[in-house]
Order: C-alpha cells, then sequence, then structure tokens
C-alpha cells in the first residue's frame, strides 16, 4: 500500500526565503511520500522528519553561506594533514519510522574510504557521516534527529558562535573540543576565520589557513 502525502498539497506551499513551516502527527509513510513527490533533484524546500514532526524551511544568504565557508576550512585542515574526506552536502540521512535529516553539511571523514563510491546513503548497511554542521538563523537543529542517526560529531553555528556537540552513549554532549580535530583550538578558530572571511573574501582568507596548516603540519 502506498501511504499518501501529507493533506494538502505541498507543492502548493510557497515558503519565502528565511521562513520555515513545523508540521505535526506527519507519518513516517506520509514523509517518505513526500521526498519521493519532491524529487531527489530539489533545492529548496530542505526537510527534516523527527517525532512525527516534519520542518520545511527556505534558507537565507545568512543561513548558508556561515555552513559552506565552515566545510571549506575543515576540507583545509585535513588535507594540511594528509586525511581524506568526502563532502556528502545535504544529502537527506534517513532512519526508517525514526527519523530523516538534511544537514547543512556533512562529511564522512574516518569512513571516506567506504563511501567514496556511494552515491546515495542506506543507514542500514552504510555508516551515518562522521560530521554535521548547522546554520541555525531562523530555524533550530534538532538533535534528536541525528541521535537516531547517530552522527558522532555536530556542529552548530549561530550568532558568530560555534557549539561543538559530541554523542555519548547517554546522547550529545556539548564540548570544547573537536573529536575530529582535537588539537585546534575549533571554538575560537570557526567564528575568526568567518569572520575573516566577511572582511577579506572566502577564497582570501582559505588560501592564507592553507599556508598556515601546512607550516605547522
Amino acid at each position: 500500500m502506498v501511504a499518501s502525502p501529507v493533506s494538502f498539497p505541498i507543492k502548493t506551499v510557497n515558503l519565502s526565503p528565511g521562513s520555515h513551516l513545523l508540521i505535526q502527527d506527519v507519518a513516517w509513510e506520509q514523509y517518505e511520500a513526500l521526498l519521493e513527490e519532491l524529487g531527489s533533484d530539489r533545492i529548496i524546500p530542505r526537510i527534516n522528519y523527527c517525532d512525527r514532526v516534519l520542518e520545511l524551511m527556505s534558507p537565507l544568504p545568512s543561513h548558508e553561506r556561515p555552513h559552506r565557508i565552515i566545510a571549506d576550512i575543515v576540507k583545509v585542515l585535513l588535507d594540511a594533514s594528509d586525511r581524506d574526506w568526502e563532502d556528502f552536502g545535504s544529502t537527506t540521512l534517513r532512519k526508517p519510522q525514526k527519523a530523516g535529516v538534511e544537514a547543512d553539511t556533512c562529511l564522512y571523514i574516518e569512513n571516506a574510504a567506504r563511501v567514496r563510491n556511494l552515491l546515495r546513503i542506506d543507514l542500514d548497511i552504510d555508516p551515518p557521516p562522521d560530521l554535521a554542521i548547522e546554520s541555525d538563523v531562523t530555524s533550530k537543529t534538532t538533535l534528536e534527529a541525528y541521535e537516531a542517526i547517530a552522527v558522532p560529531e555536530v556542529w552548530i553555528y549561530e550568532n558568530n558562535k560555534l557549539r561543538i556537540y559530541i554523542l555519548r552513549s547517554d546522547g550529545y554532549q556539548l564540548s570544547q573540543k573537536s573529536a575530529i580535530f582535537p588539537d585546534f583550538e575549533i571554538l575560537e578558530m570557526i567564528p575568526r576565520l568567518i569572520q575573516q572571511a566577511y572582511r577579506e573574501g572566502t577564497s582570501q582568507m582559505l588560501r592564507q589557513l592553507r599556508k598556515n596548516a601546512i607550516a605547522t603540519s
């Protein structure tokens, strides 16, 4: 039996940039039917699902730029230490009957070799991303969805501050250190480099970071 989509034509919903919509009491089958209806080539809306709550979001530039810059910073630091990575962007990550989330950006690092030839992720057989990056502007990241998917580390950037969440046996815990970059002061570094990117340009900031990272590696 094929589930019917949510009770109104979702394609008629017009989300203005920066807005988001929460829909309560949505069954998992309805969520999956909605993803199928909208197609895999969709850019907006961004769709998250957890505990029968569906969220639709239309990002602003103030939402998009920080997480892209952060992802570029992460790649520079990984490259400088010869660590592999694969960027899966906002790939839909689903744990059936539990949660579905589209990170602003997600990266495989420790598990990069396992997923490098994959075009879609099946969490029943594939590992979750090692790092999810979120930029909170008009909506708030639902950590419960990431916990259901078991992403080891989540970064949330908001109001020029970064929070690092590490997944423990009892859920996510705020951390002063990144498990991925234990030798870097990531909490201080990321906001500073984002502001530098705004002042000088992202490419200029990344070139300087790459030089510094190589010199100290």
